[in-house]
């Protein structure tokens, strides 16, 4: 690229989103390189779910085995680690299978296949396990962040959204909540690879509803498919659909074109089912059976929520631990005076994906930084964000909401910190605790 060209790219405003995304990749290339690719901390890239995740791309491509028998060697012996040891197993019928669906594992095998190719051709130990594997998931979840960037961007540009705070709004999804954590520390987690599908689910169907077209049908049907096997309560998505629509006339037009024709309905149904029958081939394989529930007594209890427990509890509280969130829904104020029908769904439809969330039997999700089962849903707390920016008035309004959110990305980070060296701990939290080491980053020094 000459001199002149990239001069055009810098000082042309719609191309700064763009910018803004490739220094973040670059930032998180180096940062993950310094803290996962050295010495032997590589082999901390894959923990705990992770490992259930990534385990179908090594029991299909090299050991042939949907039953896991490699297990033992791998985790007990060969990469035996008495910090990190998960059993991602589980029985049923007396049969062992992966405890986790395989969308993470879809979307992983790109780079799975490029780790494999080079470790064979480097005569290393091609096992599944061996250094470049970690590293090259690692590398998935950079990409597929930076993805899911992108197409934040170009949401908010159907919002109206200006570069500038576009830009800003990208580089405080991506340092102030814990989408930095999951894509950097664990990046074999599912919630990246989620928040990335869920965001280019939600931009085709903002265009869906603008213009109705049938090839949207079946991407959307296609990526709901795939967002189910990723996490099956990503299926919450839907809820998001009157959303996409600017209008209650808008949202009705959809779905009359989408009616209005059986073929369209046929189209859907295909779609969605073709990445679930992945599960379902690999379930009838390994089992004999199509339909397994491999979670066992985990289920949700819709009468037994826990909504403020999972928002603001020292235990794993969302807004206590990554503020952003809750700062963001300051721009639900400028969203209602836009458009009354939007802010109302959008509303609407983060009650519902808290309440139902906080239903689940373990409502702070284990070992986790903040409540990571928000991260895949972030797009929708960074539009009202993008219109606080753009909308608050001039002034010392708006230096004020400008300094807050500084001030709030740098205390993610330092808690980011602090979670990754154990001194905010992953699970045991309490009011105590918290204020104990607030800030406290001098302890770790």
């Amino acid at each position: 690229m000459n001199s002149t060209r990239f001069t055009y790219i810098f000082k042309s405003p719609e191309h700064w989103p763009k910018l803004t995304v490739l220094v973040i990749f670059l930032i998180l290339l180096i940062g993950a390189n310094n803290i996962n690719w050295g010495k032997n901390h590589w082999k901390n890239i894959l923990e705990a779910d992770a490992k259930g995740y990534y385990a179908y791309l090594p029991a299909t491509f090299i050991y042939n085995d949907l039953n896991f028998g490699f297990f033992d060697k791998i985790e007990k012996e060969k990469y035996f680690d008495k910090n990190t040891y998960y059993d991602y197993r589980t029985a049923t019928k007396g049969i062992v299978i992966n405890k986790y669906y395989c969308g993470t594992s879809i979307l992983q095998l790109p780079f799975f296949l490029m780790a494999h190719g080079l470790t064979q051709l480097s005569n290393g130990d091609a096992d599944g396990y061996s250094r470049l594997y970690p590293i090259f998931i690692n590398l998935a979840a950079l990409v597929y962040m930076c993805i899911g960037l992108l197409f934040l961007a170009a949401l908010l540009k159907l919002y109206h959204i200006k570069p500038i705070y576009s830009c800003l709004t990208l580089v405080c999804c991506t340092f102030g909540t814990n989408l930095f954590y999951y894509t950097v520390s664990e990046a074999g987690m599912s919630h990246v690879y989620s928040f990335t599908c869920i965001t280019l689910f939600f931009y085709l169907a903002k265009i869906y509803f603008i213009k109705p077209n049938s090839n949207y049908l079946f991407y959307l049907a296609l990526l709901l498919g795939l967002i189910v096997l990723i996490r099956p309560v990503n299926g919450l998505i839907v809820f998001a659909l009157p959303l996409a629509a600017q209008s209650y006339q808008q949202f009705l037009a959809g779905w009359h074109f989408f009616f209005k024709n059986k073929f369209h309905w046929v189209t859907v149904t295909l779609g969605g089912f073709l990445f679930i029958s992945v599960q379902l081939i690999l379930y009838k394989i390994s089992t004999g059976h199509f339909f397994i529930y491999a979670y066992g007594g985990e289920h949700l209890y819709f009468f037994s929520p826990n909504v403020f427990n999972i928002l603001f509890s020292y235990k794993k509280g969302l807004f206590l631990y990554t503020p952003l969130y809750f700062i963001s829904l300051s721009g639900l104020y400028f969203f209602y005076k836009q458009n009354r029908f939007e802010a109302l769904s959008l509303s609407i439809f983060l009650y519902v994906v808290t309440y139902i969330l906080s239903c689940w039997w373990m409502w702070f999700y284990g070992g986790s930084f903040s409540s990571r089962v928000f991260v895949e849903y972030l797009c929708f707390f960074m539009i009202p964000l993008a219109f606080t920016f753009q909308y608050l008035k001039t002034g010392w309004r708006q230096k004020s909401f400008f300094t807050l959110t500084l001030l709030i990305v740098l205390l993610c980070q330092v808690q980011t910190f602090q979670y990754r060296y154990n001194q905010i701990h992953w699970s045991d939290m309490t009011k105590e605790k918290y204020w104990d080491v607030f800030l406290r980053i001098d302890k770790l020094l």
